[in-house]
């Protein structure tokens, strides 16, 4: 039976003939295909044609940390009589969600391999923060899978009109991307949100007291997450889940459920930053200078558009704020655009201190 004929025991999980090609060098040598579902401590839980074992994975462990085995991944495994039995390859991702590990260093950390739709949740229990939304939403395009933003709790919000005025809120922080209203509790908004993800494989991602869980139990249509009511005095959450678990969804896919994340920072995300200050981008290649920081520079469109009311002062303060956390974290790695930043800060002083000489001069 081929791997990828529609009757394979792994179509459920995502695979398919370009799986099938990219492991078809492993079949030959008797090994079996599996999809990593959670890894813990140096081992691996592995979905493969004869069901869920587990391997080691001593000979995947590079000195990159963005190599590592990660939930969502596609394996090459030994095959059933082999004790241990042992991750022996990763094939090659085709999608990553990444994070910066730590705001001290500069490594990237994966959160979940191989995903199609990256589900941001956002509870409606505790008061928006858009910056953070858009934060995840920089990382989500950045991975790319295609975002969308949950508002999860909605049965916390019964007034119509409170509950489309903070649609619309992250909808404009949030362009290109769709955005859902679902309460777990009551269903509602389920059955759109499993049409939107499809078959595919989703990663949801979110803050403690955001809802996961319970969405990822409502979605898989069993108990399989852990559920704990979030702090009344600030909605926060308690960490339920640990580790990241692949589960496969009752109408087919899977979803790839996340601990709670406290800090979202950058890793390389200058194409995701773009994508959601879509309007800012388009302004900025109106500016009369190609690298105008959209400060005080004469002919900056940006700044124009936030004199007018085209554009809040809110989301140009968090575009400038994105833009520097990223330059920053690339800068931390790459040391000829670290010399690069220091001669532009270098040069803006020197604009600055030359511009306050000539002003002191016209006062004299």
């Amino acid at each position: 039976m081929s791997p990828s004929s529609s009757s394979h025991p792994l179509v459920p999980y995502g695979w398919d003939a370009d799986w099938e090609a990219a492991f078809a060098p492993y079949a030959g040598q008797g090994l079996v295909p599996g999809r990593v579902v959670r890894v813990d401590r140096g081992l691996c839980d592995v979905v493969t044609p004869g069901g869920t074992v587990r391997a080691d994975t001593e000979f995947v462990v590079p000195r990159d940390p963005m190599k590592v085995v990660c939930t969502g991944d596609w394996a090459a495994v030994d095959p059933e009589g082999s004790d241990p039995r042992f991750v022996r390859t990763l094939l090659p991702r085709r999608t990553a969600f990444v994070r910066s590990a730590s705001s001290k260093r500069s490594d990237g950390q994966i959160l979940a391999a191989n995903v199609d739709h990256a589900v941001v949740a956002v509870s409606l229990a505790v008061e928006l923060d858009l910056g953070r939304v858009e934060r995840f939403l920089a990382l989500a395009w950045e991975s790319g899978a295609q975002p969308v933003v949950v508002l999860s709790k909605a049965d916390l919000v019964p007034d119509p009109v409170t509950l489309a005025h903070l649609v619309q809120d992250v909808e404009t922080a949030a362009p290109g991307v769709p955005v859902l209203t679902v309460s777990a509790l009551h269903g509602d908004g389920l059955d759109v949100l499993r049409a939107l993800i499809g078959t595919g494989t989703a990663v949801l991602l979110g803050q403690s007291g955001a809802g996961k869980s319970t969405l990822a139990n409502a979605l898989v249509g069993a108990d399989v997450m852990d559920v704990r009511a979030a702090r009344d005095v600030d909605g926060k959450g308690r960490h339920t889940t640990t580790t990241r678990n692949l589960l496969p969804l009752t109408g087919g896919g899977v979803l790839i459920d996340t601990p709670g994340l406290r800090g979202v920072g950058l890793f390389d995300a200058e194409g995701g930053v773009g994508q959601v200050f879509a309007e800012i981008e388009e302004l900025a290649a109106r500016c009369r200078f190609h690298d105008c920081s959209h400060e005080s520079e004469p002919g900056c469109a940006v700044v124009a558009a936030v004199d007018s009311g085209e554009l809040s002062v809110r989301r140009l303060e968090s575009y400038r704020k994105l833009v520097r956390e990223n330059q920053w974290i690339v800068a931390k790695t790459d040391a000829r655009l670290r010399a690069e930043i220091r001669k532009d800060w270098k040069r803006k002083g020197a604009e600055g201190r030359a511009a306050m000489q000539a002003k002191r001069g016209h006062w004299s």
